[in-house]
């Protein structure tokens, strides 16, 4: 260890830091300096690869985006500075229905494929009471148009929050390249057997006229009536309840659990439907439920998913009426009679009820009034009327939901992912080992990615689905709705013996599952691909563990055999203040830009960085303001350690090599949890340690830092080298407050320097100047328990100073403390002396006591 002093030249500390503005200022810097840009040149092994969630960008941040991406930025902050080339994209997910829904909404339009192309159009500068019909051009052209402003304004809020995210590496859901990926996935799907298409039986969602998957599934409490009606047998009437009569004409068997005593004699016969005087079974199943109305059951087609069930275990016949416009369909099923169905034929599903009551009560077949119930009832999220569910051709991948063996080697996936939290894990299991059917991935739509398939036509004009035209990979993308098919020109479109485009767009999910593979540039960049994938980290919230997390495996393990990442770390909700989940429906959303107006970035993210991954989150202003204080304190902290004039020379005094040895505890705990993805734990050791460092560390050595000769270089080099170490240690945490302060005497940015790996090397003179603070040969080993034993006993002068109602600064005549360790004690004697304004300081042993203070203040001299 030199003995050298080092004069220091002076640092740029301004006469009044403050936190308002830094975002403005650092954000255009690091984008200038391209603080965060991936270097490709690094091989595979020093790169840490992130799968970021794109956000939909058909509405507004919330507070809960800023909370979970800020955990994500955190770890990628951290995987930088120990060295790494870290990988950190982000993505617009600008495709769907919430964008067709807010383009509607903004512009007063709807979609109309019938309609021609209008090269000219403008869409009204006012949405009116009636929606303009236009032409799928025109409608995507608005969608396209309306989600660019949305992403710029995303773009400005995630800079101002401070995501490290490489901007050069932007991919949005609905660009060239990401439909190229998406339809070769599914060709692929395609080729090996699992992508399918099929008629069957499909959740439907009247208002927004399209499928909906098992996991978009929202159950709402509605209010409803059981009716108990009569189907005839020979024996007398056969009493069943059910909520919904007006599906009485779709009706196709009765069904009953096998073990109910009450219907062993009607298994296997026939009985009549009421008013249709129609003759179904009576069957036996498991599912049906004994104790529910009077425990038989009559199977439509459909009312809900266990008809579905029903429908396919018994094979039984299909009978539908419901059409998708949320109508029964204007001709009865074949075997139906017409006359009586024409009294529902075309009516929506309210007013056909009414109606089949009135006929059941004409008929004596109902008997009583309605019971009113209150019932669980199946909604898409996003939609306003329960779901319907109707027969239609939809394209499926295959996910295990139909097949044992296949759930079996997902549910293995699963098992080889690092989950953060474990416990997430059981959500994962929970979903797969539930689901009932393979994956519906078509949509009725149009602002999406287009199947890239074509149907022949047979003589008579009609599509022959059962051998659909794939398009090949060096087509894509391709919209088969204005490009004829391989083999066709366009005039043989929809002519027969020519073709039709298939007019369907995949669900949003079908291509956010591939963000791993649209990100990492699959198929167009082999080079960078190599250098990601597989990924080291998806990041995202708990509710989508079924649809994104999921979906992402199955189409991982479908194309290579592999997980798409080896780690997935799942962030909690956001809860308002009376613990409940914050949504738009319920309005207690908090949005972030007001409260990065008052109380800035840093401070917004402490808070984020206080709810850990895997746990629900209240929103508590009260953190905000504790964010605020320490970004305020870390400016005001550094200033004075900055501004301190003198040489720094070597560390030699025990408090101050003490300071060090407990902030290399505060590095290696730090390490540690940001290693194990527990950013909560990191902050809590780094600001426990920063406020002891500021209450006890800097009170103590204030005026031995102020003085000249080894003791004072001393402590200013201490201060040096643990600011060095505290800037890097809350740089991940509080992006902006550590860069402003670095900028004021150190070269490059904070988030670009090495995350310490030891504090109490730089007792050296060169490692207190420099950046590093990091381990080097010579240092003198410090014990953590010299400064510990100080900050109590000043603690104990300032209680009894506060007690006396005193200042501080107030002179202590004498001060005696009773402990075991003289030396403990001894070794900050100085430091305590002036820190305490202490006349007379004395020590008395006490074996195996306790530290205590006995404090004799000066008395008051009037005159």
């Amino acid at each position: 260890m030199t003995d050298a002093y080092q004069n220091l030249a002076p640092c740029a500390v301004p006469d009044k830091p403050v936190l308002d503005g830094l975002e403005a200022v650092w954000s255009v810097r690091w984008e200038a300096d391209q603080v965060y840009a991936f270097d490709r040149s690094r091989p595979r092994a020093e790169v840490f690869s992130i799968d970021t969630p794109p956000p939909t960008v058909s509405g507004s941040l919330h507070v809960g985006h800023a909370f979970s991406y800020t955990h994500t930025d955190i770890i990628a902050r951290y995987r930088r500075m120990t060295g790494m080339s870290v990988f950190y994209p982000i993505g617009w997910d600008d495709n769907g229905l919430p964008t067709e829904r807010r383009v509607q909404n903004v512009y007063g339009v709807r979609c109309d494929p019938s309609v021609p192309y209008n090269p000219d159009f403008a869409p009204p500068e006012q949405a009116g009471k009636t929606e303009t019909p236009i032409s799928r051009r025109n409608f995507i052209e608005l969608c396209e148009r309306l989600t660019a402003i949305d992403e710029r304004a995303f773009e400005e809020m995630w800079r101002r929050i401070g995501l490290s995210v490489d901007w050069s590496l932007l991919y949005t859901t609905i660009s060239d390249s990401t439909r190229r990926i998406s339809q070769r996935a599914f060709l692929r799907n395609l080729a090996r057997g699992e992508a399918y298409r099929a008629e069957a039986p499909t959740l439907w969602d009247v208002s927004f006229q399209t499928a909906v998957a098992q996991a978009e599934l929202e159950d709402r409490e509605q209010a409803g009536a059981f009716h108990r009606i009569s189907f005839h047998s020979p024996g007398g009437p056969v009493w069943i309840e059910t909520t919904r009569p007006e599906l009485l004409p779709a009706c196709v068997a009765l069904v009953a659990h096998p073990d109910d005593a009450r219907y062993q004699g009607l298994f296997g016969s026939t009985v009549r439907t009421p008013v249709f005087d129609v003759a179904v079974p009576v069957l036996a199943h498991p599912l049906a439920e004994p104790d529910k109305g009077s425990g038989i059951a009559m199977v439509c087609t459909f009312g809900d998913l266990t008809d579905v069930t029903w429908w396919r275990e018994l094979d039984l016949p299909l009978r539908a009426i419901m059409g998708r416009n949320g109508r029964l369909l204007p001709e009865p099923p074949a075997g139906l009679p017409a006359e009586p169905y024409k009294e529902l034929a075309g009516k929506t599903v309210f007013s056909a009820r009414a109606r089949m009551v009135e006929l059941l009560q004409e008929s004596g077949d109902l008997d009583g009034s309605p019971r009113p119930i209150t019932r669980s009832v199946k909604f898409y999220e996003r939609g306003d009327k329960p779901l319907e569910i109707v027969t239609s051709g939809q394209w499926y991948i295959r996910n295990g939901g139909r097949d044992a063996a296949l759930r079996a080697k997902f549910l293995a996936a699963g098992r080889r992912l690092n989950w953060h939290p474990a416990h997430m894990r059981v959500r994962y299991e929970s979903w797969v080992s539930g689901l009932a059917g393979d994956w519906l991935i078509s949509r009725q739509r149009f602002f999406g990615v287009p199947f890239p398939v074509w149907y022949p036509l047979d003589d008579s004009g009609a599509p022959i689905y059962s051998s659909p035209i794939a398009a090949a990979e060096s087509m894509l993308p391709v919209d088969p709705a204005s490009e004829p098919a391989p083999g066709y020109q366009e005039s043989q479109r929809g002519a027969p013996g020519g073709f039709i485009g298939d007019p369907d767009v995949m669900d949003t999910w079908a291509t956010s599952s591939l963000t791993p593979l649209i990100a990492s540039r699959w198929g167009a960049d082999d080079e960078l691909f190599a250098q990601v994938f597989p990924m080291d980290l998806r990041a995202q919230s708990h509710e989508i563990i079924r649809t994104w997390l999921f979906t992402s495996v199955v189409r991982s393990q479908q194309e290579f055999g592999s997980l798409p990442w080896s780690d997935a770390a799942i962030s909690g909700w956001i809860l308002d203040p009376d613990r409940k989940k914050m949504s738009k429906s319920k309005g207690n959303v908090v949005t972030p830009v007001d409260l990065l107006d008052q109380y800035g970035s840093d401070a917004v993210r402490y808070w984020s960085a206080s709810g850990r991954y895997g746990v629900d989150t209240a929103f508590d202003v009260g953190q905000l303001k504790i964010g605020r204080r320490l970004g305020i304190k870390v400016l005001n902290a550094s200033k004075f350690v900055l501004s301190l004039d003198g040489a720094v020379g070597p560390i030699t005094a025990a408090v101050d090599l003490s300071l060090l040895a407990t902030l290399d505890d505060v590095v290696r705990s730090a390490t540690s949890a940001l290693s194990g993805y527990d950013h909560t734990g990191a902050l809590e050791a780094i600001e426990r340690f920063f406020w002891m460092f500021c209450d006890d560390y800097l009170e103590l050595v204030k005026a031995r830092a102020y003085g000249t000769g080894a003791a004072a270089a001393s402590a200013r080099g201490a201060l040096r080298a643990a600011l060095s170490v505290l800037l890097r240690l809350f740089a991940p945490f509080m992006p902006f407050v550590t860069e402003e302060v670095w900028s004021w005497w150190q070269e490059g940015s904070v988030h670009r320097a090495a995350w310490p790996s030891s504090a109490s090397g730089a007792s050296g003179a060169s490692g207190a100047s420099g950046a590093s603070g990091d381990a080097s040969a010579g240092a003198q080993a410090g014990d953590p328990a010299v400064l510990a034993t100080a900050a109590t006993i000043l603690g104990q002068i300032r209680k009894a100073k506060t007690a006396a109602k005193v200042s501080i600064k107030t002179e202590a005549a004498r001060v005696i403390v009773r402990g075991p360790d003289a030396a403990l004690v001894r070794a900050s004697e100085d430091d305590l002396r002036a820190a305490g304004n202490i006349a007379d300081f004395a020590f008395a042993e006490v074996p195996e006591g306790e530290l205590t203070t006995e404090v004799t203040l000066v008395e008051a001299v009037t005159t």
